[in-house]
């Protein structure tokens, strides 16, 4: 046995739940992504586990546009953008997405993830600064590893200590905020308004994810620097379209010459290969039916302030939630994830959340809406669970 293997040889603790029956990932579905989905034993489960907050995955016209496509384009381009992998498809789509998010350019990467670890390693290097939230996504997280300038992070939403930060730093130098517009755990929004005075008075720069905000806040969905009316204020906007876009990939939308650098310079846009063509067009119609269809939004916020109210009326502490991201905290890794799995054997798919992803006091099961869902489904839901978080003297 090799030394690389002799390390890794001990790990053994997703073992130990699995050992327990409590093993909460990797659950197989054989259906498309819905409100109801069916598991490998044809069991029909609530899906209260998915970030697909519009509820489009499985909508005919998005799965049209990627099968019309596939057979224009074929299955994929077989090189990244730089090279021979743009197609008059990606173009179109940073042109349209430049034009909803109301900034100058945008560029598309494979992934959500590949935006936001490429774009931060080259926006901002030595003798800079990049500031974040302690609790910004791994995405962030890696990206600021990736980058040469000085990493600071501030206590989660609180301005003083953001302050306190940027009151000791040179004044001339480039520091970049970096904050999630809405946090994919808690589903507290970013106090952007604050940071962007902080911004102002210190001579900063912002940059904010949007992964969680686009679909869902701000007029026909931009997000939440929309829902603010901030998005002048904010330097550089993420996005991804695995959420509320119903395929994969992301973006990052600038000014033009912010954009022109990082089209040939950033390393994750420039060495991974482009988008498939079908991912492409099923986020291009996405956006085409979140621009035509405001009611997507308005059904998601009816059914989202339903289900905030159930769960406060029944005794479940769900933190300081302004999304349709509800956080039931359980704040016990043994049985959140019992709690987990009990609702899977009961007919709901949640999701468990557990350090890194959180302190280990504060862990949680994550109960995410969809447009598409129905009163009656969350009601049902919220019964299920409270039957459960009672059971385990949780609530």
């Amino acid at each position: 046995m090799g030394q690389l293997q002799e390390k890794y040889k001990n790990y053994c603790e997703p073992q130990k739940f699995m050992e327990a029956g409590l093993y909460p990932y990797f659950r197989e579905i054989t259906s498309k992504q819905g409100t109801e989905v069916t598991d490998i034993d044809g069991h029909s489960i609530l899906m209260f586990g998915s970030n697909a907050y519009t509820g489009l995955p499985n909508d005919p016209r998005i799965i049209q546009a990627g099968k019309d496509a596939l057979d224009k384009y074929g299955s994929g381009c077989a090189g990244s953008r730089f090279l021979n992998g743009t197609l008059d498809l990606h173009v179109q789509l940073e042109k349209e997405l430049a034009e909803f998010i109301h900034k100058d350019e945008v560029l598309c990467f494979s992934t959500g993830f590949s935006v936001n670890a490429g774009v931060l390693a080259m926006v901002v290097g030595r003798g800079d600064y990049i500031i974040c939230d302690d609790r910004d996504h791994a995405s962030i997280v890696d990206g600021r590893r990736l980058s040469f300038a000085t990493q600071l992070r501030y206590k989660h939403n609180d301005m003083e200590d953001l302050e306190r930060i940027l009151a000791k730093l040179p004044q001339e130098a480039i520091k970049l905020i970096v904050v999630d517009g809405v946090f994919s755990m808690e589903g507290d929004l970013a106090n952007l308004p604050a940071i962007v005075e902080l911004k102002k008075k210190y001579n900063c720069s912002i940059m904010v994810d949007e992964a969680h905000g686009l679909g869902v806040f701000g007029k026909q969905g931009r997000g939440v620097c929309d829902h603010f009316g901030l998005t002048d204020e904010v330097d550089l906007i993420m996005g991804t379209f695995s959420k509320s876009m119903a395929s994969i990939g992301g973006f990052i939308a600038a000014d033009k010459d912010t954009i022109n650098y990082l089209r040939h310079t950033c390393r994750t846009y420039i060495f991974s290969a482009s988008n498939t063509p079908s991912a492409t067009a099923a986020a291009l119609e996405a956006l085409h039916i979140m621009i035509a269809e405001p009611e997507r939004q308005e059904n998601l916020w009816k059914v989202t302030n339903y289900a905030l109210q159930r769960f406060r009326e029944e005794g479940f502490e769900i933190g300081d939630t302004a999304s349709p991201i509800i956080p039931l905290y359980v704040r016990d890794i043994n049985k959140t994830f019992i709690v987990t799995m009990k609702a899977y054997e009961a007919g709901v798919f949640i999701n468990p959340v557990i350090p890194p992803a959180c302190a280990p006091q504060d862990t949680l099961v994550r109960f995410a809406l969809m447009a598409t869902h129905t009163e009656e489904q969350v009601e049902r839901g919220v019964q299920i669970l409270k039957a459960i978080f009672k059971e385990e003297g949780i609530i």
